[in-house]
């Protein structure tokens, strides 16, 4: 029996498309044969896709699903913009989102491999099935969870929304505050749609990512010495952008975009409310596209002509 290594689960998963977990299932049911393990695929069903498999999907949809005090946010990945536009996919999405949200899953592995309600199939199974039928490749990119503590609730916005809780960008907020329920809700609402439109990196600057803070501070720091001015005034120079830096990437640094004056945490401070947490997907964020190729020019290539 060969040994099940992760770089043979990684090349099963390459070859045929199969969720993680179905490739180790695989393997360890055929002895670690990697061809006799894309057969058994093959014959579950799960390797429907896999000509389909290396095609980027960069469109799709997102999911939200909201329930008392947290919700869930998903992204499904296709190829093509009509895709998300099916009747079939966008139940798909949406029916994966309230499933992350009843199982409180945010490991995307486990998520793959849980039951998908009233198929028989696992989600993954599913998901295989359902590129099968509509012929496209297709991916569960990633799954997130936003909890409140004990008398915060969870807000959720869905931009562009194709129905309820489905659309290209989605987020979750997570508030804690004092008074009314529902006026605490309303404002979560106005603090995702700000999100939404303003793309923030971080909650607070505590949580601002120190790598990429790191990065900047050196960019400005050249950018300020290029001026010839003395290190003293150098230094007031990086501080300054530092600020403006913040004021871009941390959310309650950034201008309310509902008044375009007030900061969000002036916002949250005159409701008496806290910031708890917050998640934004958008379809396709960070997948590299393909560009759209030139028939005439790979002609000309096959043929010696250019």
């Amino acid at each position: 029996m060969a040994e099940i290594t992760a770089a043979l689960v990684k090349e099963l998963r390459e070859k045929t498309g199969a969720g993680m977990m179905d490739c180790k299932k695989a393997l360890a049911e055929t002895g670690g044969d990697l061809e006799a393990a894309v057969d058994w695929l093959r014959k579950k069903g799960l390797a429907a896709a896999a000509k389909k498999s290396g095609r980027t999907a960069a469109e799709g949809l997102v999911g939200l699903a909201t329930g008392p005090g947290r919700a869930a946010l998903v992204e499904v990945n296709a190829e093509t913009d009509f895709v998300a536009r099916n009747e079939l996919f966008q139940n798909f999405v949406a029916t994966l989102a309230a499933l992350a949200l009843e199982r409180g899953e945010e490991d995307i592995e486990a998520l793959r491999a849980a039951p998908y309600p009233g198929s028989g199939r696992s989600v993954a199974e599913e998901l295989a099935h359902l590129i099968a039928t509509i012929g496209e490749n297709m991916t569960l990119r990633r799954v997130r969870l936003i909890t409140a503590p004990a008398g915060g609730v969870v807000a959720g916005y869905v931009h562009s929304a194709l129905r309820p809780g489905l659309g290209r960008i989605g987020v979750a907020v997570a508030l804690t505050g004092e008074g009314d329920q529902a006026a605490l809700e309303a404002l979560g609402r106005q603090v995702a749609m700000h999100i939404a439109a303003s793309r923030p990196e971080a909650l607070d600057v505590a949580s601002v990512d120190p790598a990429a803070l790191a990065r900047e501070k050196a960019i400005l720091s050249e950018q300020a010495r290029a001026s010839g001015k003395p290190e003293a005034i150098i230094e007031k120079m990086v501080e300054g952008r530092v600020r403006k830096y913040y004021e871009d990437v941390v959310q309650l640094e950034q201008v309310w975009v509902h008044d375009g004056e007030s900061r969000v945490k002036q916002v949250l401070e005159r409701a008496k409310a806290k910031a708890q947490g917050f998640a934004r997907f958008q379809v396709g964020e960070g997948i590299a596209r393909e560009e759209a190729s030139d028939f005439a020019s790979e002609v000309a290539k096959m043929s010696g002509l250019a």
